[in-house]
């Protein structure tokens, strides 16, 4: 079902206030988008928004950021980068280049990941296709096709590649977001990264076409640690329905996740305003004030490595407990 979305509520405004949008899609990119990185810090610093992270399938912004936040002091931009066939793949030598020009986050495979190389669900009727397809498609007609970025090896078990960017992310404390991986690899990749000392670890939009987890395995990572990222774009897009994203929300506990909104494409609502409007969806659908905030601010904050608010809820460090 369709939800109407409107101008967001001061109500909503005042809710996502401090939080961080964890996953955008802006210019400068290879694509058209909506917005650039520098108007958007002055939106957020005007709204009151903490920053956001620069998401791009195809290369690093670590340094793009560190310019954002000169230009914008009081807006926390920062960088992050994932690995595809554009920065080597499961390269580990990109990620620790990342991790010295300040990057964040660390997203593994997405576009060029076996599981979203050889999707064959396919998109509800009325969906729109995400962007980089159209990208995707032109590489591969002009023969530039790379092998897909895989993080298991054929026996199952993690590469050595994929075990050497964990240890990264766990030196530099960076944040991993599993990508587009197939929801059985991220159940291998999450309790390795644990072991490992990551601290900081985020499934990325699980409802997404080329995922769509189920319920019992978001749980099952959940209890792990993991937090699971609700991104507005997955319904607002028509790639799943509004109902199964807020259930999944409700069934998993609104404290195991975290709100993002995967904005920055042209069709879509301004970036600024992805955290508000969730918010107001989610307040409809009965989800309170403190399950909002905690989803769009404290999580979010959590992700990005940045100094908890006051009312943040505990929280207890996921690699603490790994040796039982």
């Amino acid at each position: 079902m369709r939800r109407e979305l409107t101008e967001p509520s001061a109500r909503a405004r005042e809710l996502v206030k401090g939080g961080y949008d964890v996953h955008v899609h802006i210019a400068p990119d290879v694509m058209e988008r909506r917005i650039d990185d520098v108007d958007l810090a002055v939106r957020f610093r005007d709204l009151g928004m903490a920053g956001f992270v620069l998401k791009s399938h195809y290369v690093p912004t670590a340094e793009r950021a560190a310019v954002v936040r000169k230009v914008s002091p009081d807006v926390d931009v920062l960088g992050a980068i994932t690995l595809n066939a554009s920065v080597g793949g499961m390269n580990p030598i990109a990620v620790e280049v990342a991790a010295r020009s300040g990057a964040q986050f660390v997203w593994l495979p997405t576009v060029d990941s076996s599981n979203q190389r050889s999707c064959l669900a396919e998109e509800p009727d009325g969906a729109t296709p995400p962007m980089w397809a159209q990208l995707q498609e032109d590489l591969r007609n002009a023969g530039m096709a790379a092998d897909a970025v895989e993080p298991l090896a054929e026996d199952g078990s993690l590469r050595t590649e994929t075990l050497q960017v964990l240890d990264l992310i766990a030196k530099h404390d960076l944040t991993l977001a599993t990508g587009h991986l197939h929801a059985a690899e991220s159940a291998a990749v999450v309790p390795a990264a644990l072991e490992r000392g990551v601290r900081r670890i985020v499934i990325t939009h699980p409802e997404f076409t080329s995922q769509r987890m189920a319920l019992d395995r978001q749980v099952e990572l959940a209890a792990q640690g993991a937090l699971l990222e609700r991104c507005l774009t997955t319904p607002l897009t028509g790639k799943v329905d509004w109902d199964l994203w807020f259930s999944n929300i409700r069934s998993a506990g609104p404290e195991h996740s975290v709100i993002s909104s995967d904005l920055g494409q042209p069709f879509n609502p301004p970036v600024e305003d992805g955290l508000a409007i969730a918010a107001d969806l989610l307040l409809r659908e009965g989800f309170t004030d403190e399950e909002v905030r905690i989803m769009t601010v404290h999580n979010s904050r959590w992700l990005a490595g940045a100094d908890p608010l006051p009312g943040a809820p505990a929280r207890k460090d996921p690699a603490s407990s790994r040796s039982g």
